[in-house]
């Protein structure tokens, strides 16, 4: 009986992975980075993981803010996951998504969807799925 985590196939089609346990990025690959002055300020995080704390300053209800996030291994056929981890953020109050993404950097939005102005310092955690 073996103790293997996991499995790779390789197929002519696409190669796939079985996990019994789970997947995901060594401390080695994560990394944190902070916005120095607004919430639209760039941030550069040249890891595969990390987590951004976003400025306190105010998001209007409703509002959509977007900011720079600089990674030299970030490239136009990856995914890019990034969803809100909390920091002082209320539950329910943000939605967080990529607007867009080049070689070497992202653009990610923040919208307030409460019912007013929000200042939070919001963290976002990001992975990258890293494409061919």
């Amino acid at each position: 009986m073996s103790n293997y985590l996991g499995v790779m196939v390789n197929d002519p089609i696409f190669d796939t992975v079985f996990a019994n346990q789970q997947i995901g990025y060594s401390l080695a690959a994560e990394s944190t980075a902070t916005q120095a002055t607004s919430k639209a300020t760039a941030v550069t995080c040249n890891f595969s993981n990390g987590q951004i704390t976003m400025n306190n300053a105010a998001l209007a209800a409703s509002a959509v803010v977007t900011f720079t996030l600089n990674n030299s291994l970030i490239s136009p056929r990856d995914v890019l996951i990034v969803n809100v981890s909390g920091g002082t953020a209320t539950a329910g109050t943000y939605v967080s998504f990529v607007a867009s993404m080049s070689n070497g950097s992202a653009t990610i939005g923040l919208q307030n969807i409460s019912g007013g102005s929000l200042s939070e310092a919001v963290k976002l955690n990001y992975a990258i799925i890293h494409g061919q």
